[in-house]
């Protein structure tokens, strides 16, 4: 029994070293309502900080964009985007990255570069 709580945890801190995902709908709520946002043409993210000292990400793509692979996929790429660049965010700040119409099908450095120009825009991108 006691392995298979380990594993659990191991596989736990293996799919983010830094950072939880935002599940609860009320952690989204809190994030649109407190939280500031900033948009590109892919993107939309909301930015609070949680006072913990790790990131939390939630990810939202709506049936707008497309079927459930589609959806998916988005959230997948949205996902690893930040999850390759997660040094180069500050810590404590819970992050609602939303989806729009027009990030369907588009490629993995497309999502990661309007991440990254949304981080810049909210201030949330660690100075060199």
């Amino acid at each position: 029994m006691a392995f298979f709580l380990m594993a659990r945890e191991m596989g736990k801190h293996m799919k983010y070293p830094h950072s939880e995902s935002l599940k609860k709908n009320r952690d989204f709520q809190i994030v649109y309502r407190e939280g500031k946002s900033c948009a590109n043409r892919y993107l939309v993210m909301y930015v609070r900080e949680n006072g913990l000292s790790e990131n939390r990400l939630g990810v939202s793509v709506s049936k707008k964009v497309g079927n459930s692979v589609v959806r998916h996929r988005v959230t997948r790429l949205v996902r690893e985007s930040y999850r390759l660049q997660e040094d180069m965010f500050n810590s404590g700040l819970d992050m609602v990255v939303i989806a729009k119409v027009s990030a369907k099908g588009r490629s993995f450095e497309e999502i990661r570069s309007a991440l990254l120009h949304l981080g810049k825009l909210h201030g949330v991108i660690k100075k060199k």
